[in-house]
């Protein structure tokens, strides 16, 4: 069974403004390592806006709210520089929305690399981790949370994913110490 680490959203716009981000960087840092020498595909999801807003609903209060904060969320911008070291091997995917399957090539990398198995990492919980699982779970794919791994700007929302949400989907719950691949 192959397969791939997600890690959505860790990017410098979001863990330098927003502090419930900033736990998930030291576990998701240890673990970068032991996920590569299993053989797992390392992916690194990150959101950022055309700088035009030509990909910003109109109607879409959340979505125009994240353009509109400053350029952290624009493409090529400072902000959507990853905060965790990448390397050579790793993939890096470029979203515009919650999901990390919704307008990219991310299905495309995993089905080419024979990858059935994901485990998902990243900001928030109840927005691109929730979103992300989702769509893994309607494209075949088994799903791992890591509850270490992510966080989410409501405490008690992260919770009540990893406690009830996740687990009666059918997605496994661990730490990212105690993720195993395979």
């Amino acid at each position: 069974m192959t397969t791939a680490l997600i890690i959505g959203d860790i990017q410098r716009g979001i863990t330098d403004n927003y502090p419930f981000t900033r736990p998930v960087v030291s576990p998701l840092t240890q673990l970068l390592p032991r996920a590569r020498e299993s053989g797992a595909l390392v992916v690194f999801v990150h959101f950022a806006f055309r700088g035009n807003g030509a990909d910003v609903p109109p109607d879409n209060a959340l979505l125009r709210t994240f353009f509109e904060a400053g350029d952290g969320f624009h493409e090529g911008s400072a902000g959507t520089e990853l905060a965790l070291p990448v390397a050579d091997e790793d993939v890096v995917v470029l979203k515009r929305r919650a999901s990390a399957f919704a307008g990219t090539d991310l299905d495309l990398v995993l089905r080419a690399r024979g990858v059935t198995t994901l485990a998902v990492a990243g900001v928030a919980t109840s927005a691109m981790v929730a979103a992300t699982c989702y769509d893994a779970a309607d494209r075949g794919y088994n799903v791992t949370v890591l509850r270490d791994g992510c966080a989410d700007g409501d405490p008690s929302m992260h919770d009540f994913f990893m406690d009830a949400v996740f687990p009666s989907r059918g997605f496994e719950v661990v730490t990212c110490a105690g993720w195993r691949q395979g």
